[in-house]
């Protein structure tokens, strides 16, 4: 085995299908997860795709996957805005970290307009839809060669 990847998905992204599809699309998590295990197909890499809505819980995850998992792909949702608790277990973990947004939050409101997780990430990758998380996982996947 080459190693585990984590997809952590932070508040209201368990609703992504339903929610504001203008903004979001209509594509569910459980497709996205999909997709990004057959990118993983043959790699000898494994997948844990979480969601929560409980910022706790995602510095719990980070922390964990600092002794289990090769790397992180984050879409942090509304607490890219707000969670140094976030960006701190981040800045523990020592392997690539890869930050998707769904929408592009440079068209959105102000608010939205920074993301204090930027400062750990690797890269950012921003409006592409849910094939963002696509993309992160091809990059994962070079990053750890």
């Amino acid at each position: 085995m080459a190693g585990r990847i984590l997809v952590l998905n932070g508040p209201n992204l368990n609703m992504m299908g339903t929610r504001e599809p203008e903004i979001y699309g209509t594509e569910t998590l459980a497709d996205v997860e999909k997709r990004c295990l057959t990118l993983l197909d043959g790699t000898g890499f494994e997948l844990d795709f979480k969601q929560s809505n409980h910022e706790g819980e995602l510095v719990d995850r980070i922390q964990q996957a600092i002794e289990a998992h090769q790397a992180i792909i984050i879409n942090p949702a509304a607490y890219s805005h707000s969670s140094i608790a976030i960006l701190d277990a981040l800045k523990m973990f020592s392997g690539p970290v890869l930050e998707v947004h769904i929408s592009n939050i440079h068209h959105r409101e102000a608010f939205r307009h920074k993301s204090l997780v930027t400062a750990r990430a690797n890269g950012v990758i921003a409006g592409f839809g849910m094939q963002g998380y696509e993309l992160a996982v091809q990059r994962v996947l070079r990053l750890l060669g």
